[in-house]
């Protein structure tokens, strides 16, 4: 028999966390409306889930509590702050033991029905009936209390950062490894001339304007013309041609995005930093569900456009290359890192994307850092691949390299990204030293090109992607849907290439040498200028 003794409901207080049964009402921040809204004030690491969202996250909340210590440890070393393993498990045992309790009270409210339908009498009735109806106002105090306590478990739990592959370095940016050097630096000593930035250049052949975008657009925003504008339509051909030959499915995707996809794949900003997304605002703001936002990589739309599938086995691989324009607020940049096509608000970018069984996801992480090398090294650039530490793989990294170009305009050092938002535009600026001894001290200066990143199975289980692993011979039934893995990897950023392509390959006469396998798409020709 159900114990009576159990209706009433009692308020926890888990440590580090403000929990009653009140319900929470999630704080949603303001931000300015117009048509595109830049969000340059600091909010909370984890955004409040939105009412009637499209995805319903599904964290490994039996591995966290079967690994807190390593969780946490992992935490400090991502630098993460305000993140607490601990408070998410037990707030996740209360959510569990709710759900046993509710259950319960559910069960007694069946049995009183039953019990109330076969009493002989309406005398005897009148018992069942009475309980029944004390029993309804707890369940529904119940109700409430699961909901919010679902609700902030959610919120918590997504502040919660992927593992960490164990070669990933520890620490901040300076600790990157040095994987590979491809090429020689291009310095005025080995030039045998003075090398100009690519300003000067773009000015001289009449390939850029910025001043007319300031007026359009506003800072940070440019003009690309004549052969700066074929460069980018060849660039973006020859990236996409590359990737097609390498069985990866050419996509063009939507720019603008749900809001909750972009935080599905990670992208939100630590406490304290500020946000990289330029919200859209419409006319007719509808529920938070409806928020949208500019993309800042087609990471986002390609990985959403499997958002609640479930894939067979021999589906997988997925390769996919997209084309899209990349947004970004870069909020808090100034001085140097301004200049020109350094980091502006609007880019075209090519995008590499897949989705892996989970024993699939390191070799597809390194059959994509090869395709990036070979179209580097095809467009004769000089760089390195560095495998990134623990600070700068963002959230959903479980492991991420960098490319770093060598740019001859970059004087001194670059700034370290103070933004996890878009990682995948991070730029990092730290010693290059010549091809021929990594040792060397001689101070040069790069510029990040590349990144590419195994997120495991952090995105697939926000966005409900999953597969059917094929079924072992004589099974009766088939085995548990997994999480897929899925993989990121820029193929082309298109302004920082340019950057390198007329800083490179400038002449002492002010003409630019244009890659050989650009030529086919430039008209076959052979220099600009």
């Amino acid at each position: 028999m159900f114990n009576a003794s159990a209706y009433r409901l009692t308020t926890k207080s888990l440590a580090g966390l403000s929990y009653s049964r009140t319900i929470i009402q999630p704080a949603i921040t303001s931000s300015r409306r117009a048509n595109c809204t830049e969000k340059s004030h600091h909010e909370e690491p984890t955004p409040p889930l939105p009412r009637h969202a499209l995805l319903k996250p599904h964290l490994n909340y039996r591995h966290f509590a079967e690994n807190v210590d390593a969780i946490a440890l992992n935490i400090r070393d991502r630098n993460f702050k305000g993140v607490d393993i601990r408070a998410v498990v037990q707030l996740h045992a209360r959510y569990t033991s709710l759900v046993t309790e509710l259950n319960g009270l559910r069960s007694r409210r069946n049995e009183l029905s039953a019990l109330s339908k076969n009493a002989p009498s309406p005398e005897e009735r009148q018992p069942f009936i009475e309980e029944g109806k004390r029993l309804k106002d707890t369940i529904q105090t119940a109700e409430a209390e699961l909901a919010t306590t679902e609700e902030f478990l959610l919120r918590q739990g997504l502040q919660i950062p992927n593992d960490t592959h164990s070669s990933a370095p520890i620490g901040p940016e300076p600790n990157a490894r040095v994987l590979k050097i491809v090429g020689t630096p291009n310095t005025n000593e080995t030039a045998g001339f003075e090398l100009q930035d690519h300003v000067t250049l773009a000015r001289r052949h009449d390939l850029l304007d910025l001043e007319s975008a300031s007026l359009v657009s506003g800072t940070s925003f440019y003009y690309l013309k004549n052969d700066a504008a074929l460069l980018e339509l060849a660039l973006v051909q020859y990236a996409m041609s590359k990737a097609r030959s390498c069985g990866f499915t050419p996509v063009i995707t939507p720019d603008v995005v749900r809001t909750e996809m972009t935080h599905a794949c990670g992208f939100q900003p630590r406490a304290g930093e500020m946000s990289q997304i330029y919200d859209v605002s419409t006319a007719t703001q509808g529920s938070e569900a409806s928020r949208m936002c500019l993309a800042g990589t087609a990471e986002v739309p390609l990985a959403g456009m499997y958002a609640k599938r479930v894939l067979g086995e021999r589906e997988l691989p997925v390769k996919m290359v997209g084309f899209g324009r990349a947004f970004r607020a870069e909020a808090g940049a100034r001085g140097a890192d301004t200049k020109g096509l350094y980091r502006v608000h609007q880019f075209s970018k090519v995008e590499l994307f897949a989705l892996t069984t989970p024993e699939g996801s390191e070799v597809m992480m390194e059959e994509i850092r090869t395709l990036q090398e070979n179209i580097f090294d095809e467009l004769g650039l000089c760089f390195r691949v560095l495998d990134m530490p623990t600070q700068e793989l963002g959230a959903s990294a479980y492991r991420k390299y960098d490319m770093e170009a060598w740019m001859p305009g970059r004087n001194g050092w670059g700034e370290v990204s103070q933004s996890q938002v878009i990682s995948l535009f991070a730029f990092h600026a730290v010693p290059f030293p010549p091809a021929s001894t990594i040792a060397n001290t001689q101070i040069l200066s790069t510029t990040q090109i590349s990144s590419t990143s195994n997120c495991t199975d952090y995105q697939s289980r926000r966005l409900s992607i999953r597969y059917r692993p094929t079924s072992s011979s004589g099974a009766k039934q088939g085995p548990a849907l997994e999480y897929v893995h899925t993989l990121n990897g820029t193929a082309i950023a298109v302004p920082r290439i340019i950057i390198a392509v007329l800083e490179n390959f400038q002449r002492a006469d002010g003409t630019v040498v244009i890659p050989e396998v650009l030529r086919g798409w430039m008209g076959g020709r052979e220099t600009i200028g």
